[in-house]
């Protein structure tokens, strides 16, 4: 359904989402639960919804993607309903977690109404499921498509809700107007009051080096695969057999390896003494995947047991005040220099908080005596390093973080076989101590990750290096999947590159050539290259047509190229860093990206904040308006 470009004053002002997975479904929660303070219980509003995916789950969430793909939270770590602790000018609206949504589906009942009604196989997922387990995304997908369902329900009843299964490519409009959204194959736009853009993960066109591999593969009849989506990939390029590099060892490597062998027909089988160790029954169809990265070893594995005990007081040395002292300093604050020494300070409060509270008798030092110290150190410097020292006897309970970010820095190995079997102790290492609580410390320290992170997005474009350490330390696979990796290994079906991987094309052997820091020999040479990770979300390169135009209209992007938006409602900033009056985004694609569109519980989620500020700026803009309210004040 179209709405006719009119004088806002003869008809309900219209609000258009353009994108409607996780972060747009939050939003219209927050809508929902502001809207009788700030906008009325009887006043009409068209709200328009625009996606060509589902709504709810969105692209990445989609239900036609392989029951393989899992999350890589359990499931009583994800929701996407505000609590308590979520600091917000809002009304909190609580709702069930993923797990607690699943235990009401198989009772046939959620508090508000019937459960949803699920496919035969998600039905019995949903019936299997433990808070503690790991749900494949289209059963994450049934989630947040109920969750949608229950916020829309929730809108007041003059709220009246309008889908268009199609793409929005521009928007035009002037900066105090009504703005006109045009979609894909319509002749006539959307007339909007404000527009918000949640477009999620998007696709980009390739960076120069991308390019340039692409053009040597079709040339000599070669396999690039670029960076993008991985189940959106194209895998059937890659044959049996046969070695493929792969340069990414994140969740879109895990993600690939997946799909290339029990998504062949390969299968698991374990041992049966207890010790728990896999064995790989390869189909035959399998490539060999030869993976290497910056680093060299997977992300660290999610932790696998619960908090206990006291709390870290979190933020301590990273929070508003430290936030708002950068942001009065001249100039954009340099991650390396003036950020990265306070979240160092934070993780490590954290760390020995949790040390002294849990296992004080690894310690040297009372925690008054280590607090008042420590807090007196200034960050980045090697007082901290020396206080570390003297309190913790043991240097493993001491903690590195660049010894954890690199673990492999420096190294050198006999060969590649010596390799392998460092890169699988080591694998073995880190799955041990994640899920061993006599190391809750690093379970602490993912508490103030997750703590910085908020903090962090009124900073706006900090660079990527802030994004890639979070991901590697607190968004890495489910155990269950690094021990799917050494099966691999051991079954030769998975080889290992080593640290800082380096591609090139060779135009003499018209192959891909591939080799790791401090292993000797040539390296391996390959007829396909994929590149395992999203694309880069950049303005200035996104495929999306609608985040374009923006751009070339006047919409500012920050130095990575993210666009930039107001801190504090999510308002688009144009070149001179004045908000729009009508346009707002949300997401990865803007300087404010949060950790995702929905959340852990109970930890205060940044986006769940955005969502709600958004949605008040939303509705004080929309009320004004609105004839309803003009009505009322005449009569």
């Amino acid at each position: 359904m179209s709405v006719r470009p009119d004088s806002p004053s003869s008809r309900p002002p219209a609000l258009v989402i353009v994108g409607m997975g996780p972060r747009g479904t939050g939003l219209v929660e927050r809508l929902a639960a502001n809207a009788p303070e700030l906008y009325g219980a009887t006043a009409p509003l068209d709200l328009h919804l625009v996606d060509p995916h589902p709504p709810g789950g969105g692209r990445i969430w989609r239900p036609d993607q392989s029951p393989l793909l899992w999350m890589n939270s359990i499931a009583e770590d994800v929701t996407l309903f505000t609590d308590d602790t979520v600091e917000c000018e809002g009304p909190l609206r609580p709702g069930p977690s993923l797990a607690e949504w699943a235990e009401h589906v198989r009772s046939g009942a959620l508090p508000d109404g019937p459960a949803p009604e699920l496919s035969p196989e998600l039905a019995a997922e949903a019936a299997a499921l433990t808070g503690g387990g790991f749900a494949s995304r289209r059963l994450q997908g049934a989630y947040l498509a109920w969750a949608y369902e229950r916020s829309v329900a929730a809108l007041p009843p003059a709220v009246t809700v309008h889908r268009h299964q199609c793409r929005a490519v521009r928007i035009t409009g002037s900066r105090d107007g009504v703005q006109q959204v045009w979609l894909e194959g319509r002749a006539t736009p959307l007339a909007a009051d404000a527009v918000v853009l949640a477009l999620g993960h998007l696709d980009a066109e390739p960076e120069p080096e991308q390019r340039a591999l692409t053009a040597f593969a079709a040339e000599h009849g070669l396999v690039h695969l670029p960076p993008e989506f991985t189940a959106d990939s194209d895998l059937s390029w890659l044959r049996p057999g046969e070695p493929v590099i792969v340069r990414g060892f994140g969740l879109a490597f895990i993600d690939l390896m997946v799909l290339l062998t029990e998504g062949r027909g390969g299968r698991y089988d374990e041992r049966g003494d207890g010790a728990g160790e896999l064995t790989y029954r390869p189909s035959g169809r399998e490539p060999v995947l030869h993976v290497g990265s910056r680093r060299g070893v997977p992300y660290r594995s999610k932790i696998g047991y619960r908090w206990w005990g006291e709390r870290p007081p979190l933020p301590r040395f990273f929070g508003p005040a430290q936030v708002e002292e950068l942001l009065r300093r001249p100039g954009r604050p340099d991650y390396r220099r003036d950020i990265l020494p306070l979240i160092a300070k934070e993780l490590g409060f954290a760390h020995y908080h949790r040390l002294f509270t849990a296992h004080p008798e690894r310690m040297a030092m009372s925690w008054p005596d280590f607090e008042e110290t420590y807090a007196a150190c200034p960050p980045g410097g090697p007082e901290l390093l020396a206080l570390a020292a003297a309190a913790v006897p043991d240097p493993a309970d001491r903690l590195d973080l660049d010894a954890l970010d690199r673990p492999l820095a420096g190294r050198r190995f006999d060969g590649h076989e010596a390799l392998q079997r460092d890169l699988r102790a080591h694998i073995e290492a880190d799955l041990a101590r994640r899920h061993d609580p006599a190391h809750s410390p690093d379970l602490a320290v993912f508490h103030a990750l997750l703590s910085v992170y908020g903090q962090l997005i009124r900073l706006g474009d900090i660079g990527g290096q802030w994004h890639g350490f979070f991901s590697y330390l607190a968004s890495g696979p489910p155990g269950p999947r690094l021990r799917q990796l050494l099966a691999l290994s051991r079954a030769g079906v998975v080889r290992f590159l080593g640290p800082e991987t380096r591609v090139a094309p060779d135009p003499l052997r018209k192959v891909f050539r591939a080799s790791g820091a401090g292993v000797p020999g040539p390296g391996v040479e390959a007829r396909a290259l994929v590149e395992a990770r999203l694309p880069e979300p950049t303005v200035n390169r996104s495929r999306d047509p609608l985040l374009r135009s923006l751009h070339r209209d006047g919409a500012a992007a920050t130095p990575a190229g993210l666009l930039a938006v107001s801190p504090d409602d999510a308002r688009i900033l144009d070149r001179a860093g004045r908000p729009h009056s009508r346009r707002f985004a949300l997401g990865p694609h803007t300087d404010a990206r949060a950790s995702g569109g929905f959340a852990r519980p109970r930890t205060n989620a940044p986006a769940f904040r955005q969502n709600d500020a958004t949605a008040r700026a939303l509705l004080s803009l929309l009320r004004p308006l609105s004839p309803h309210h003009a009505a009322q004040l005449t009569a």
